[in-house]
């Protein structure tokens, strides 16, 4: 669209409702379209705004102000159209840099620049053009390596309660994830968190930011609502650049999309849409499937786009809306369990649970070690197994088990404590995750791990462990 259409102001302000902006009298604006919306005072110019168009009806124009509109009256406003999307400049200039949610400096720096744009929404990827995920991204965390390697490519949510340790474990991930072939570039983008919560991520993350190897995208809780929706946009385009125009592997971080969707449920309210499941939008799938569906590699390119999105469930209900549309999108999931926290677990991951459907793409022979998938294979049996033990000996009591089920609760305590466990600042190579999760094997029979073959049992099995 042409963009002649830019100095003419429009003053005819129908509606002020929530976040959104109604103007009528309005020709030749198209939907998506960005806008200027000049706040006047006391009839002299004051602060600037910016605005989105959500719905064109005739000649009325809704606009979702990016900044709110508090303390604007229908008297005083003057907006001016674009005549083109809202677009950014992407580039290697984003690296290092900590900004808010719309992107604008909150380092004291100068506002970010580069030699393109890309529209905000970006393009969907075409599928004829995608490589299947594929190579491991090494996060440093036994318990994800292990059992739910994360892939290049791959979209894998941590699923979570509201006070678990997930910013926590989502941080740790941003500050120590590596690619073991090309540079390695993360997009943390927050939403919805408190300034205590930003205030810890920036400190986790200042090594990387300084090394110029993250992008830190902050919205906080008290920030307009509005600008909730924009921050995953904005850091997939920053990161479709990097890996796709320069080359990179990026990985990017989004916590809390359950905050993400709180936005667009409040939006919808406001633009008065009959509400779906839980007053939802029933766009919600479509809305969250455009931003999870921006990630993978193209035939051709170096780079890859991988999305950790993280997400709280309300009440613990993993059918709530969020959680639920969400594993219809992504490829697997890691669940974070209550039950483990209390007993001190960190990550408290629950592997019985949690599955990274595209594990086999990232892991064993020629991508991590010949013997990975096999283990982790017989560790998750083995959990199993050590669970129903666990089970057991609650209802008749650990003298009634049988030697079998004493020694798979046993195993239970190794693995928790010398596997799953490590500390928040604590990044371990795949090959020491593996060696623990040998040892772990080793306090059981060698009767009973069926599932790894002969040669591997006798190259890497351990002596037996005595139970502790």
């Amino acid at each position: 669209m042409s963009e002649r259409f830019v100095d003419v102001s429009h003053s005819d302000v129908r509606e002020l409702r929530g976040p959104l902006l109604v103007l009528g009298d309005v020709e030749h604006v198209g939907w998506d379209e960005y806008a200027v919306v000049e706040v006047e005072e006391a009839g002299v110019a004051g602060d600037e705004r910016h605005g989105l168009v959500l719905e064109v009806d005739h000649d009325l124009v809704t606009l979702q102000v990016l900044e709110g509109t508090d303390a604007m009256s229908a008297g005083g406003i003057q907006v001016r159209f674009a005549g083109r999307p809202l677009e950014i400049p992407v580039g290697t200039g984003w690296l290092g840099r900590t900004c808010n949610g719309r992107g604008e400096p909150l380092d004291g720096g100068p506002p970010v620049t580069g030699d393109t744009t890309m529209p905000l929404h970006g393009w969907p990827l075409n599928p004829v053009h995608r490589e299947p995920p594929a190579e491991p991204v090494i996060t440093g965390i036994s318990v994800i390596d292990a059992l739910n390697t994360l892939v290049r490519g791959q979209k894998l949510p941590i699923f979570s309660l509201p006070g678990m340790p997930h910013l926590t474990l989502a941080t740790q991930i941003a500050a120590q994830a590596t690619s073991r072939s090309r540079p390695f570039r993360v997009v943390f983008a927050a939403m919805g968190l408190t300034h205590a919560d930003i205030y810890y991520v920036r400190d986790r993350l200042e090594a990387r930011s300084a090394a110029g190897e993250l992008v830190l995208l902050l919205n906080a809780s008290d920030d307009p609502v509005i600008e909730r929706l924009l921050t995953p946009k904005i850091a997939l385009t920053v990161a479709e650049h990097l890996a796709f125009g320069e080359g990179d592997d990026v990985l990017v971080i989004m916590s809390d999309m359950t905050s993400y969707a709180e936005a667009l449920r409040e939006v919808s309210a406001a633009r008065r849409e009959i509400p779906a499941r839980r007053g939802y939008p029933g766009y919600l799938y479509s809305d969250l499937a455009g931003l999870y569906e921006r990630c993978g590699r193209i035939r051709g390119k170096e780079g890859s786009v991988t999305i950790l999105p993280v997400l709280t469930m309300p009440g613990g209900d993993i059918t709530h809306p969020v959680p639920d549309l969400t594993g219809y999108i992504t490829e697997g999931q890691i669940v974070l369990s209550p039950e483990l926290e209390a007993r001190g677990v960190y990550p408290p991951v629950d592997v019985l649970s949690s599955l990274s459907r595209l594990m086999r793409s990232g892991a064993g022979a020629g991508r991590t070690r010949g013997d990975h998938l096999d283990v982790a294979a017989q560790v998750l049996s083995a959990m199993a197994r050590a669970r129903q033990a666990a089970e057991l000996s609650e209802l008749v009591g650990a003298d009634s088990l049988s030697e079998t089920d004493r020694l798979y609760v046993a195993f239970r305590g190794h693995l928790e404590q010398d596997v799953l466990s490590q500390a928040s600042n604590e990044s371990r190579s795949l090959e020491e995750t593996l060696q623990r999760a040998w040892s772990a094997l080793g306090t059981l029979p060698r009767r009973e791990l069926t599932m790894v073959p002969s040669n591997l049992l006798d190259r890497y099995l351990p002596p037996r462990r005595s139970a502790r």
